[in-house]
């Protein structure tokens, strides 16, 4: 049986993103998305809604987002999700699903860079399933331009 795993996500940043490193040297940046969405109710009433999903970013994609994004900075994230799990200090287990980002693209200008375009994509594949650490490989800049829908 066939099985996918990918989320399509455009949102506003709640909080500028937490770039770190791992031991091995990977560039890891945690993005919080908000992703409003209004309806009206039976009664004719129109209600507003805000879903957050925690985002996680590899690699020279996720310096560039702690580069030039903000708190409120609108983003569409491509990616798939996943479940981490650990134990806390008390040892109870605790598990979250986020959005492992392949792809961020910036939908609106950066910060400190008045002279970027509205839009700029980040494209990185994920690593293969079975590589540790979240090593990522790169692709060339030329194989990100073929990718690019305009």
């Amino acid at each position: 049986m066939a099985s996918l795993n990918r989320v399509f996500l455009i949102g506003n940043l709640t909080k500028p993103p937490t770039l770190r490193y791992t031991p091995g040297g990977s560039a890891v940046a945690d993005l919080s998305l908000a992703i409003n969405s209004s309806y009206t109710n039976k009664a004719g009433e129109r209600k507003d809604e805000v879903c957050y999903v925690d985002i996680v970013a590899w690699g020279r994609q996720a310096e560039t987002a702690a580069e030039y994004l903000t708190k409120g900075s609108p983003i569409f994230v491509e990616g798939r999700l996943q479940l981490d799990s650990w134990e806390t200090g008390e040892g109870e287990k605790r598990s979250k699903i986020r959005v492992r980002a392949a792809r961020v693209q910036f939908l609106g200008r950066g910060k400190g860079s008045p002279a970027r375009p509205a839009a700029e994509a980040v494209d990185e594949p994920s690593p293969a399933p079975d590589s540790e650490g979240g090593e990522e490989t790169h692709r060339a800049d030329d194989e990100r331009e073929s990718d690019v829908p305009f």
